[in-house]
């Protein structure tokens, strides 16, 4: 499947020097500073939930995020090239971007418009002004069930649209040099 990912200069060296590059949680860190705790805990259930899709090899840390369409690609930048890979199909994780939203922000991720509104007045009904608080508050431990409910609904993010439409994406586990077709540098 032709895919594309953008990622800082350090990757593609690493991929054209060791035929191999794989995202360190250190990189991580680089990138997201004073919200690495928040995206990291979001990352470790991410990570859990897409090796019972692809299994993922021993010694990777997190994935690596690619775009399934060219029209959804991200454009290269001063620092960060666009690099279009070939990858075998089965070792893309798909998922859904918009549910990906609810996930990282720990909120409920509805079946459709009718669950969502259904859910919404289950909240409001309860007084909550915000799931998230379930979760970044003790209001968590009073609505347990409710807490339950929302975490059981995250692995709908991996129920998806067509491929190579909004909001397919897709994650695999490591990136190789094999699979690479073409480097997109950004231009003046």
């Amino acid at each position: 499947m032709l895919t594309w990912t953008r990622q800082l200069y350090p990757a593609l060296e690493a991929l054209e020097n060791t035929g191999v590059y794989r995202v360190k949680q250190s990189y991580i860190e680089m990138k997201n500073g004073s919200m690495t705790d928040y995206y990291m805990e979001r990352y470790r259930w991410y990570t859990r939930e897409a090796e019972k899709i692809v299994p993922r090899p021993e010694g990777v840390e997190a994935p690596v995020w690619v775009f399934l369409s060219e029209q959804d690609r991200l454009p290269p930048l001063e620092d960060a090239p666009l690099l279009e890979l070939d990858i075998p199909d089965a070792l893309i994780v798909i998922s859904d971007s918009e549910k990906w939203g609810y996930v990282i922000n720990y909120m409920y991720c509805p079946l459709n418009k009718a669950d969502e509104a259904a859910h919404d007045q289950e909240v409001a009904a309860l007084g909550i002004a915000s799931e998230t608080a379930l979760f970044q508050t003790g209001k968590g431990n009073f609505y347990p069930l409710l807490k339950r409910k929302i975490i059981a609904s995250w692995p709908r993010m991996f129920q998806t649209a067509p491929l190579g439409t909004f909001p397919a994406q897709g994650t695999v586990w490591e990136l190789r040099k094999e699979w690479l077709r073409h480097v997109y540098e950004y231009e003046v």
